[in-house]
């Protein structure tokens, strides 16, 4: 069996690139080495380069391609973890549909879509999935505090529009907090989300297609021991996340079927992390994650350990239905 060349592509132009690095490590070391060829690729702002044993070698952009001595290494499929821009809003898919190269995420309309928080919100308010109102503000746009709080109330969350791991979030409780809030978030995009507070538990549920099912994972509560779930709570320890989650029979399927259901009206594909809020027996959508950690601190794997499904296992599945779907297209 000739084995297919995969490129892990982590790295990024935002902050996330550290978690993004600590992800590649993680799939690198569990990935099967019997089926596939590893190269970790890292592209950031100053770079595109293969890491390879001490040495890193230059990508050629042309093709996607380097050369090991003087051998060409062209890959046959990328296993995407950059969490962010470029690798999250659809910049690098266009460049590797454009290559003609299979990756292990949505494609190109959908990743662009995702990665905007408002317009997913309005997108799937359509289909009548519930979530948390909000109002969207643009770097340079004139707004008015009274209207947004008549409209949201106290408290509101602020964030970027665009982008993870909980850069640039605030939780505002006066109107006096609003704008340096906003000021925030806009240091980290040019647009910036306000969302109304629903006090409720949080969940989070991970969904993925392989060439014959569409899985979707146990169910993971978020318990934070900070106000909200910030970089501290993810990172750092400061949160608990009990999978399987704490919730009854018919709640369980509830959260279940409501993740299906985006994961097809969105049309994603790989694997994606849905986050959500319970109020009142109600699940209000509140972001999706197509590109999710995957480093050991990170959900999925321990949704996926819950599942029964060996991570060697699950990164085999994502690789071959990326390939098969791409087939399937030409």
């Amino acid at each position: 069996m000739i084995k297919k060349i995969v490129a892990v592509v982590c790295g990024g132009y935002s902050k996330e690139e550290v978690v993004s690095q600590n992800s590649a490590e993680q799939v690198i070391k569990t990935i099967d080495t019997l089926k596939f060829d590893v190269y970790k690729v890292i592209i950031n702002k100053h770079k595109w380069v293969v890491k390879y044993q001490d040495k890193e070698i230059l990508i050629d952009k042309n093709d996607f391609s380097f050369l090991l001595d003087t051998k060409k290494i062209i890959f046959d499929v990328v296993l995407m973890v950059i969490h962010g821009t470029p690798g999250e809003d659809g910049k690098l898919q266009s460049y590797f549909e454009m290559l003609n190269i299979p990756v292990t995420t949505s494609d190109t309309p959908v990743s662009s879509l995702t990665f905007n928080k408002f317009y997913t919100k309005v997108f799937l308010k359509e289909f009548g999935i519930k979530t948390a109102k909000a109002l969207l503000v643009r770097v340079g746009d004139r707004y008015s505090k009274k209207e947004i709080i008549s409209k949201l109330g106290l408290p509101v969350f602020v964030k970027p529009n665009s982008g993870g791991s909980s850069f640039g979030i605030t939780k505002v409780k006066t109107i006096e907090q609003l704008d340096k809030a906003i000021d925030k978030a806009l240091i980290e995009d040019s647009e910036v989300i306000i969302e109304e507070f629903i006090k409720g538990r949080e969940f989070t549920n991970g969904v993925f297609e392989t060439r014959l099912e569409t899985i979707v994972l146990p169910i993971t509560e978020i318990i934070s021991q900070t106000e909200f779930f910030d970089y501290k709570a993810k990172y750092e320890g400061l949160s608990t996340e009990v999978t399987p989650a704490k919730l009854t029979n018919e709640q369980t399927e509830k959260c279940k079927h409501l993740s299906l259901k985006i994961y097809k009206y969105l049309n994603c594909k790989g694997v994606v992390r849905i986050d959500y809020l319970l109020k009142e027996d109600i699940f209000y959508f509140m972001e999706i994650n197509t590109v999710p950690g995957l480093s050991e601190a990170s959900i999925i794997p321990q949704q996926l350990k819950e599942y029964g499904m060996e991570m060697k296992v699950f990164y085999t599945l994502l690789i071959e239905n990326a390939i098969q779907q791409h087939k399937s297209l030409l």
